[in-house]
C-alpha cells in the first residue's frame, strides 16, 4: 500500500464530508454502558511527538472545544488489533500468558521500528496524525503476528474488519455536531504537512483496552521491549 495516496485519497474525500456538513458523531464515547473490549498490541509516541500533537489539538479545540481529544496517556499507534472491541468481552474468557507467548516468538526476529509522524487525515468521524513506518520492520512483525496467531487456536479477530496496513493515530473524535466545520477544516489544513516527528519503538504494549483505548479503562497485560 501507498501509504502516502491512501491518506491523501481519505482526507480528500473525507474534508469534502465534512465541510458538506456530513460529518459523523460517534454516541457512544459517554456511554458508561459500553461494554466494547477487547485486547491490543501497540506503540505510544514518545513525549516530544506526543507535544506537538497537542499544540495541533490546542488549536483545534479553540474553535470547537466540545469535540473528543485524545489526552496523551490515550494517543498510540495500533500494531495490530487481536481481538477487536465487541460487547461483553472480558480477560476471563481467555488465557493471556498464551497470547503473550506468540507475540514473544513473533518479536524474535524483528529489527528496529521507526516511525515517522507528519501530516493530517481525517475520516467523517475523527482526525488522524499520519504515520509512517521508515521502512518494512512493522509490515514484517503484523505479517508474523497473522501467520502465528492464524496457526493457534486462540480466539481472534485479526483482519476481521480489515487487514490494517496504516500507522496513524487517532487524535480526535467527533462526539457533538461540528460548531464550524470550514474552520476546523482550515486548521487541519494549516497542519496538513506538519512534521510531528520521528521516534524509534523501544517498547510495545499488550493491552486490554475499550474503544477509545482510554487509560481510565485500560489493563496493561504485558511490554515487549525491541
Amino acid at each position: 500500500m501507498n501509504l502516502q495516496e491512501h491518506y491523501s485519497q481519505l482526507y480528500t474525500k473525507s474534508s469534502k464530508a465534512i465541510l458538506e456538513g456530513n460529518s459523523k458523531v460517534d454516541n457512544q464515547i459517554n456511554d458508561a454502558s459500553d461494554s466494547r473490549f477487547g485486547i491490543t498490541l501497540l506503540i505510544r509516541p514518545n513525549d516530544e511527538v506526543k507535544a506537538k500533537i497537542q499544540l495541533f489539538l490546542n488549536e483545534l479545540r479553540a474553535i470547537d472545544s466540545k469535540q473528543y481529544y485524545y489526552p496523551n496517556s490515550d494517543i498510540h499507534i495500533t500494531v495490530m488489533s487481536i481481538i477487536s472491541c465487541y460487547e461483553g468481552f472480558t480477560l476471563a474468557k481467555i488465557k493471556t500468558e498464551e497470547y503473550i507467548e506468540i507475540i514473544q516468538k513473533s518479536l524474535l526476529d524483528v529489527d528496529k521500528i521507526k516511525i515517522e509522524l507528519k501530516g493530517i487525515t481525517a475520516s467523517p468521524s475523527a482526525i488522524m496524525i499520519q504515520g509512517f513506518p521508515t521502512d518494512e520492520s512493522m509490515n514484517n512483525l503484523r505479517n508474523t503476528l497473522r501467520e502465528n496467531f492464524k496457526k493457534s487456536t486462540l480466539q481472534q479477530s485479526i483482519d476481521s474488519r480489515y487487514a490494517i496496513a496504516t500507522a496513524h493515530s487517532t487524535v480526535v473524535r467527533f462526539q457533538e455536531k461540528l460548531e464550524n466545520p470550514e474552520k476546523l477544516i482550515a486548521v487541519t489544513e494549516k497542519f496538513r504537512d506538519c512534521n510531528f516527528g520521528e521516534f524509534t519503538v523501544t517498547k510495545l504494549e499488550l493491552v486490554y483496552n475499550d474503544w477509545y483505548q482510554r487509560e481510565s479503562k485500560t489493563i496493561s497485560l504485558a511490554d515487549f521491549y525491541l
